[in-house]
Formats: structure tokens, sequence, C-alpha cells
């Protein structure tokens, strides 16, 4: 029972964060401008300052672990090649682009944020996890949407610098460099600018969980229910149950463990959908696995951490 606690008291909070977006937006106190605006805002000020925030004020050698990065980076090529693999067996292949980015990307730095912050108090693994997948994430997303395009254009050069632009101007990450370099600097933290920051890092978690609830459309979320439920059981099983074991051999625990768990099982990101919209798919197949994965992933993550408390991990 006190796994059990500790499981729900980790993921209950984030999931009704969610929840509470999407009732907003039922009821009208949330539209889809205001929605769209909040995860636009979250994007690109609060959660970079919170990033920043973390490491920051850590010594950043005492918790930088190459491993732990390395191990993030080469199990992200081993999913997506997974997936690619998998993607053949589909019976319409205008699909594959979208089975395989839904499959891997994962809502990494909110929802890893979220989930350590709730356990720990400050979420010093999730920056490290997301510098060892994310840009992978977005790198391969382009590659993946480019290559295998129901129009099969390929992959130009203005796709990629317009790639390559994207992930040297991501806030995520701009916000990770300034904090590893501040720490790096032994820079002071006057308590004017450190109060200041804590009031806007905070407000990170909160309101990009309700953006990411009530950002939702499902009128056309059911369109292509095999393929989707098929990727959103490898996103949220069927990567945990083949490199979770892999992670624990290789001696990683506590917030490490939560970050890997959060990088191969979390729900799949928001952004999938507007990113294979913008490039020539559907989006349908992607909609109903972010629904999908959003709506059982408080269901999979708990039971994940159930699994790894009642091992003495966490």
């Amino acid at each position: 029972m006190e796994n059990l606690i500790f499981s729900l008291n980790a993921t209950v909070p984030v999931f009704a964060m969610i929840i509470l977006g999407m009732f907003f937006k039922k009821i009208d106190i949330i539209d889809d401008v205001f929605a769209s605006k909040m995860n636009k805002f979250v994007f690109l000020i609060p959660l970079p300052v919170l990033l920043f925030k973390d490491l920051a004020t850590l010594d950043f050698k005492t918790i930088w672990d190459t491993k732990f990065v390395l191990f993030c980076f080469f199990i992200t090529i081993l999913s997506i090649l997974i997936v690619t693999l998998l993607s053949f067996l589909l019976k319409n292949k205008q699909n594959q682009g979208e089975f395989i980015q839904a499959s891997y990307r994962s809502s990494a730095a909110l929802l890893g944020i979220a989930l350590i912050q709730n356990v720990y108090g400050k979420a010093t693994m999730a920056p490290l996890m997301i510098i060892g997948s994310v840009p992978l994430y977005n790198i391969m997303a382009v590659v993946v949407l480019s290559f295998f395009s129901p129009e099969r254009k390929g992959l130009s050069k203005e796709v990629w610098l317009k790639t390559i632009k994207g992930i040297l101007t991501n806030p995520i990450l701009i916000g990770i460099v300034v904090g590893i370099l501040w720490s790096l600097l032994h820079l002071p933290m006057p308590t004017m600018l450190d109060k200041t920051v804590t009031s806007i890092g905070n407000v990170a978690t909160p309101l990009g969980l309700m953006a990411m609830g009530a950002t939702f459309n499902y009128k056309e979320a059911l369109g292509d229910l095999k393929p989707a439920l098929c990727a959103s059981f490898i996103k949220l099983f069927g990567f945990c149950a083949m490199f979770l074991p892999l992670a624990i051999y290789l001696g990683f625990q506590g917030e490490q463990l939560i970050a890997i768990l959060v990088m191969l099982g979390s729900a799949t990101t928001v952004s999938c959908f507007v990113m294979a919209k913008n490039m020539g798919h559907t989006g349908i197949l992607t909609s109903t696995v972010v629904m999908l994965t959003t709506i059982f992933s408080g269901f999979s993550i708990t039971m994940w951490l159930y699994i790894l408390k009642g091992m003495g991990l966490l």
C-alpha cells in the first residue's frame, strides 16, 4: 500500500492538471486560442526558466553523468529503429511516418519535470535526459516525416536548415545551456533574481499541463484505430518493458530511472500532430495516439512507478 500511495502521489497531481485543462475547455473557460497561447507561452518562457533555475543553482560538475546522457541518446536511436522496422508491417504505407514519430516522441520536458519535481522537489536529471533525447527527437521527426511523406518529396536543403535553426533556437535547450554555463562559471544568483526566476518557473508545470489538456481535438481522433492502438501500446508499455531492465542492470536508480521512464513511456507529445500536419500528413493517426497515450499514461506510469518502488529502486 505504501508503494501504491507513493506512485499515486507522483502521477495523480500531474494528470489531474491535464484533466482540469480538458474540463476548463469543456466549460469554455479556456478556448482554442487561449490554449494555443498558453502552450506557446509555457514553451517560450516558464519552462526554459525553470530548467535554467534548476541547473544554475547547482554545481553542474557534480550532476553531469556521461553514462546517463549516452544511455538516453542510444536508447532513443534504438527506439526509432525498432518502430521504423515495425512500420513496414502497416497495410496503409502512408501512415508510416506518423506511426514512427507518434511511437517514439515523448512529452519528455513537461511531464519529466513534473513527475521528478513531485517526487524529489527538483528536476536535476530531467535536463540531462532532455540533452540526450530531445534534439534527436526533433531531427529524426523531420527525417522520418519527410522520407515517409505521402508526396515523397524527400529532404530538401530548406527542410534541413529549418530543422537546424529550430534546434539552435529551441527555448528549452537554450535554458539548459545557459543554466549549465551559469553553474560552470559559478555566477552568483542574487536574491531578487532568484525569487523572480523561481516565481516564473513555478507556473510552468501547472500552466503547461492544463494547456496540454485543453489543446486536444477529438473530432478526428479515431480515424486509424488499429495502428494507433499498436503505437500507443509500444509507447506506454513496449519500450519500458524492453529498456527499463537494461537501465536497472546498468545501475540507474531514483531520479535517473524516473527520467528514463518518462523518456520511454510518457504520452506522445502534442507537437507531433502539429509537425505531421505541417509536413503533408493527415495527422489523424497522430492525434489518435496523442489522445490514447495521454488518457492511459496516467495508469501506465503509475504501474511502472509502483513496480520500480516495489523493487526498492526509487
